[in-house]
C-alpha cells in the first residue's frame, strides 16, 4: 500500500450543512446592464459631439471618458 491510501482513509466527509446559494446573488438587478449601456452610449456621444462640433476645448473627451469608464466599471459588477 502506497501512501496515498493511508491518507485517503483518514479523509471523512464535513458534517457541515452548505446552503445552496440564492438565485438573487447571482443575477444583477436589471438596472445594472441598462445603466452600463447608457453611460457608454453617452460617452461616446459626447466624444463624438466634441469632434462633430469642432470645439477647440478638450474637456468633452474628458467627460466622455469619464462616462466610458463609468460604463466598463458598472460592466464588471453585471452578473
Amino acid at each position: 500500500m502506497g501512501a496515498n491510501s493511508s491518507s485517503a482513509a483518514g479523509v471523512h466527509a464535513s458534517s457541515r450543512y452548505t446552503p445552496p446559494i440564492p438565485k438573487s446573488v447571482h443575477e444583477s438587478p436589471t438596472w445594472v446592464p441598462v445603466l452600463m449601456c447608457v453611460l457608454l452610449i453617452i460617452g461616446v456621444l459626447v466624444i463624438l459631439a466634441r469632434y462633430l462640433l469642432e470645439t477647440s476645448s478638450n474637456w468633452p473627451v474628458f467627460i466622455g471618458l469619464g462616462f466610458v469608464l463609468g460604463g466598463l466599471y458598472t460592466a464588471t459588477k453585471w452578473h
